[in-house]
């Protein structure tokens, strides 16, 4: 399970969303629009599912002891 993240346009930091899903979740749902309250620059961004990505850390580790780049 990870985090569904987007990038403030302001700092262009990832942000989290506060949506926890997993990648295939995520792809296979529909196409959304949501607002987050940035905790970087505190302004409420919206954003579109197609500008989002799901940080999943423990994958992420996983790859990195592969060697596979994540």
């Amino acid at each position: 399970m990870g985090m569904l993240m987007v990038k403030c346009p302001q700092t262009g930091r990832a942000i989290p969303t506060g949506i926890a899903t997993d990648r295939e979740r995520f792809r296979c749902s529909a196409v959304f629009f949501g607002r987050t309250r940035c905790p970087i620059c505190s302004v409420d961004h919206a954003w579109f599912a197609q500008e989002a990505w799901v940080d999943e850390p423990a994958l992420r580790a996983r790859r990195r002891g592969t060697g596979v780049l994540a």
